[in-house]
């Protein structure tokens, strides 16, 4: 899949002709995407703010579900800043010579293993186990590969990892299964859970993570821009950041208004995004509280497979410090 989405991106840029970004079709507008997902979820107070008129920058908002409709738009300068996977933010700023630049970090880890039975409570535990999982190729494999190594756990040896190519296949295996362990993504999990009997998680991946102390962080999401947009928009960009971090608190400390706003926006039900929030790990951080957790991210990932960022970490430009 990533294969296929760096393919695709380097073939908008060859016809987008060497980033080569179109003019803002309207001065006074910020136009931002993000996925109908986790790293949207922290976007949806500003967005109601702004759809009230009450926001400090005028915006518009676009909801997709896949970065590979994303990411051309953002390319070709139809769209000015995206929420994107926290390695594909790396892929771009490669891809692109260090035309797009990060803004934030706006969400931590969202995997969870989950178990229908009651043989996990570690990450030792999972020797000798299967474990159904979404992500093939991208960075759940990577994270998942990568604790259970610093767990002492072989990947390719000691467990078996059965790659489905969506979350429901695995719901619909484990619904016909009496046990079986599976890794899925919030908001899957919530999900996953309302629909098979017994299921519960086991192992929250994030803190799996945090346990190995590595000096970085498990991210899944953040922010990036287009550099000549922030370039030549600085205040707004910056305006905007301070508008997201009140917006990324709100939904945490406001989880039942933050799930209705959720659902106006076609992200999940409320119901599902009401419980699923707490687990979500939304988060805001930038300027220089960014640099050490996510670089140390990549440098995981990179060690792995260079090309989940896009053959080599990005310099110290990639990082917009406000």
């Amino acid at each position: 899949m990533m294969k296929k989405l760096i393919a695709f991106i380097l073939s908008v840029l060859v016809l987008a002709g060497a980033f080569s970004f179109t003019a803002l079709a309207d001065d006074s507008t910020i136009r931002i995407a993000g996925l109908k997902g986790p790293t949207s979820m922290g976007l949806v107070k500003l967005m109601e703010d702004s759809e009230n008129g009450i926001s400090a920058n005028s915006y518009e908002f676009t909801l997709a579900g896949s970065a590979d409709e994303v990411t051309p738009k953002l390319i070709k300068g139809e769209l000015d800043i995206a929420a994107v996977p926290a390695n594909l933010a790396s892929v771009l700023y490669n891809n692109t010579d260090g035309a797009v630049k990060l803004l934030a970090v706006n969400t931590l880890g969202v995997l969870y293993i989950l178990e229908k039975g009651d043989s996990v409570s570690s990450v030792a535990d999972l020797k000798g186990k299967t474990i159904y999982a979404t992500g093939k190729g991208s960075t759940p494999e990577y994270t998942l590969r990568y604790i259970l190594q610093e767990n002492g756990i072989d990947p390719d040896k000691d467990v078996v990892i059965e790659f489905k190519s969506e979350p429901t296949e695995v719901v619909a295996l484990l619904s016909q299964a009496e046990s079986g362990i599976a890794m899925l993504p919030q908001p899957y999990v919530t999900v996953a859970q309302g629909s098979v009997e017994g299921l519960h998680i086991v192992i929250d991946l994030t803190d799996a993570w945090n346990k190995l102390d590595n000096g970085s962080m498990l991210i899944t999401g953040v922010i990036v821009g287009r550099s000549d947009f922030i370039d030549s928009h600085k205040d707004a960009v910056d305006s905007f950041l301070e508008e997201y971090r009140e917006s990324a608190d709100y939904a945490v400390n406001n989880t039942a208004e933050t799930a209705q706003l959720i659902e106006k926006y076609g992200i999940v039900k409320a119901a599902v995004a009401e419980k699923a929030l707490p687990f979500c790990n939304l988060t805001f951080m930038a300027g220089d509280e960014m640099i050490a957790p996510l670089s140390g991210y990549l440098q995981t990932l990179f060690d792995q497979n260079p090309k989940a960022v896009g053959g080599k970490l990005p310099g110290e430009d990639f990082f917009y410090l406000g």
